[in-house]
């Protein structure tokens, strides 16, 4: 299978992990030797409630039972996505009732920078240095890194760069501004925080000239900080929302949400203007539904605060320079890369799980499931501390 597996399937870095997986289940992954893996990970915030939650496996399963693709998105009433849909606008802001839903995350931050453009007027976006917002190539042109973007242009033009927590260069918000997108933590930097009420500013600024804000959750949303979207612990409502990852419990999903109003323009003048086959596929929004209902009639949510405080109690070292991020979306910042390559690689043969940040080359990223328990944080914590004392790190 490892060789066909680089034989056949296009890669994506030169040295993936190539871990044969043969099964997952809770917060643990196994090998196809039985080895097994605690998962410090989720599929990169994924994994809302772990692997394998009997909950999303039974939605999953009933939908399979009942139909599958029926229609593009849009045309036929199909009840798992209407659910998804009105669970997410009932636990959210007034404004934000409208739902579209998507393949990816990637999908849906093309849908609200069309819609901005559509609803404003106007062309020109702006986005800020060291951001990620997905690969294709919209969403590239908002990504802030010429060294994953320089490869691939020309790209959409019409968008201009702002350094995040950087009050003076609101002033580069004008009238010709459709909208400015932002992750709510600015993920593939190192899990970097708005602070001074930065996001409140940009949406004083964004009010001020008529452009909307986009609040790129895909990372942030789903109750990995600690409330149901990033966005509540900023005191900002923005004027579209981007959902992914953990919104599909482990399958693929998207979604952007903004008012009623605001998505009318997509289905006119001209009509169909966004438009996709698998969107809201039954089965992927059955598995949202659930997650989504195992989430609000529990206390993961609330909990993860604890966890990210016995987190933070725990890995206390003097190789560790900060803990950057919020809840269960940390990232442990080193001196160097060489350490941080080695403190990844030895976790998986001692039996955890750790990963990379896109940008931040002397960062660790901490973001397991939420049902992670505090034995497993132990644990996982125990194996970082160790391989720190052991190596003189």
């Amino acid at each position: 299978m490892k060789s066909d597996f680089f034989k056949y399937q296009a890669q994506t870095s030169p040295n993936p992990l190539a871990i044969e997986i043969k099964k997952a289940s809770g917060c643990y992954i196994y090998d196809i030797h039985n080895k097994k893996y605690l998962d410090f990970i989720a599929g990169v915030s994924a994994n809302t409630l772990g692997h394998n939650h009997p909950k999303i496996v039974g939605a999953i399963k009933k939908q399979v039972d009942t139909y599958l693709h029926v229609m593009v998105y849009g045309e036929f009433i199909q009840k798992p996505q209407v659910e998804l849909s009105k669970l997410l606008s009932n636990h959210l802001p007034k404004n934000l009732n409208s739902v579209y839903l998507t393949n990816s995350g990637t999908e849906a931050i093309e849908g609200a920078l069309k819609l901005a453009k559509r609803v404003t007027g106007r062309y020109e976006i702006i986005a800020a240095k060291n951001s990620y917002h997905g690969n294709t190539m919209g969403a590239m042109s908002v990504c802030g890194l010429e060294q994953q973007n320089s490869a691939f242009r020309p790209l959409i033009p019409g968008t201009k760069f702002i350094t995040f927590n950087n009050l003076k260069d609101l002033n580069k918000i004008s009238k010709n501004t459709a909208a400015v997108i932002l992750e709510t933590i600015q993920g593939g930097a190192g899990f970097i925080e708005p602070i001074n009420d930065y996001l409140a500013m940009v949406q004083q600024r964004c009010n001020k000239v008529g452009a909307m804000l986009i609040l790129d959750e895909i990372q942030t949303g789903i109750g990995r900080t600690g409330t149901f979207f990033g966005f509540e612990n900023y005191q900002v409502i923005p004027d579209i929302i981007v959902s992914g990852k953990g919104l599909g419990g482990g399958m693929p999903i998207g979604a952007f949400i903004s008012s009623y109003e605001n998505m009318a323009y997509l289905k006119q003048n001209p009509k169909l203007g966004h438009i996709t086959t698998f969107g809201g596929h039954p089965v992927i929004a059955a598995s949202a539904v659930a997650t989504l209902q195992e989430l609000f009639k529990s206390s993961l949510i609330k909990d993860v605060l604890v966890k990210e405080k016995l987190i933070r109690k725990l890995l206390v070292h003097p190789s560790i320079i900060e803990i950057r991020g919020r809840g269960l979306m940390l990232a442990l910042i080193f001196k160097d890369s060489a350490t941080v390559n080695h403190i990844i690689l030895t976790a998986i043969k001692k039996g955890l799980l750790l990963f990379w940040l896109l940008f931040e080359p002397n960062a660790i990223r901490i973001t397991p499931p939420l049902t992670i328990s505090d034995q497993e944080i132990k644990e996982g914590c125990s194996i970082i501390l160790n391989i720190l004392n052991q190596n003189n790190c």
